[in-house]
């Protein structure tokens, strides 16, 4: 079958800011679900910058963060030739589609959505940026420009992806039918792993306390020391359940590096005592980890292979972000570019 006659796979497109470290719960609860379509998708993974400067930051950390973030995904198992692993700011389009949706968004919807809400809240009115209030219009700009069939996303982004929804719709019946509405992917498992101390609350990037999280870089010893010392809950059974939330955020844990069902790990723990059960947590994360650590450590010395992946994937994204671009311009009324 020629190339011209090969049927186009779907388009999944899926975001994350570059962070110095993920942690265990963005391993299960996103990459491992991202990998999971890499053979049967054509797949658009951002590294997306431009969003990390809408708070405080420092540039020499922003630049080395993103390539830290690249090198964990691919350690992680996101294998460069089945997918496009770009960084947002390499590739022209975002930020010129977002203008144009941003036309189209109503500033009281902005204000209404949560992160805004949430993140504002921690700040003075005066030290709030315009950047943090247009998050959600470059979000979808991110997605529109891409045309993505489906975007996998944390339960948290639900309501900036009804948004994107929203404007693709209001676009579309404003000039034409133009984009994909795209179907929204939400994992049921290991989406929410809980912070070891408080496990009311989900595991975070950004947690000041660093014994909540299980980062994947963490070396064993770290490892071990944060699931030890984590919060289990009154009583000595090993049961998930709602009155539980200590022991069962470390079940969730243990069940998902060694993929034993919840029950048959219950079944297992008749009799024994929390140590044992944070003991075995532990060995399970530690050798879920460590054949991470030796990929990435060997992948991060080697700048120039980054680069390359950076740019051969932004070749990639450019072509399809160039072809929506001009569509979008067109439909807008835009007089085309003299070549």
């Amino acid at each position: 079958m020629s190339e011209a006659n090969t049927p186009k796979k779907p388009v999944v497109l899926t975001c994350a800011q570059p962070t110095q470290n993920l942690h265990i719960g963005n391993y299960f609860g996103a990459i491992q679900n991202w990998i999971s379509f890499l053979d049967t998708h054509e797949c658009f993974i951002g590294i997306v910058d431009l969003h990390s400067i809408t708070i405080p930051y420092k540039p020499a950390e922003l630049r080395q963060n993103t390539y830290t973030c690249l090198a964990q995904y691919i350690a992680c198992g996101l294998d460069p030739e089945k997918c496009h692993l770009f960084v947002q700011s390499h590739v022209t389009g975002h930020t010129e589609l977002a203008w144009v949706l941003g036309c189209l968004a109503s500033l009281g919807h902005l204000q209404r959505m949560t992160q805004f809400k949430d993140k504002s809240a921690k700040q003075s009115s005066n030290s709030v940026g315009a950047g943090l209030l247009y998050y959600p219009v470059l979000q979808a700009a991110d997605i529109l420009l891409y045309n993505a069939d489906v975007v996998p996303v944390g339960e948290d982004q639900k309501q900036h992806l009804e948004f994107t929804r929203d404007l693709a719709q209001k676009f579309n019946h404003t000039y034409s039918d133009t984009f994909t509405i795209p179907e929204v992917n939400i994992p049921k498992v290991g989406a929410r792993l809980m912070a070891l101390q408080s496990p009311e609350s989900k595991m975070s990037k950004s947690d000041s306390n660093l014994n909540n999280t299980l980062f994947i870089l963490d070396k064993p010893d770290i490892l071990r020391k944060k699931i030890m010392s984590a919060v289990t809950d009154t009583g000595s059974e090993i049961v998930a359940r709602d009155d539980k939330p200590g022991v069962t955020n470390l079940l969730n844990i243990l069940s998902l590096t060694t993929g034993t069902p919840i029950p048959e790990l219950e079944a297992s723990f008749i009799g024994k005592g929390y140590a044992d059960l944070k003991s075995t947590v532990a060995d399970a994360v530690i050798a879920t980890c460590e054949p991470i650590q030796k990929r990435y450590t060997s992948i991060i010395e080697d700048k120039n292979y980054l680069t390359e992946i950076m740019k051969r994937s932004a070749e990639a994204a450019q072509k399809r972000a160039y072809k929506m671009l001009a569509k979008v311009y067109r439909k807008a009324g835009f007089v085309e570019r003299p070549r």
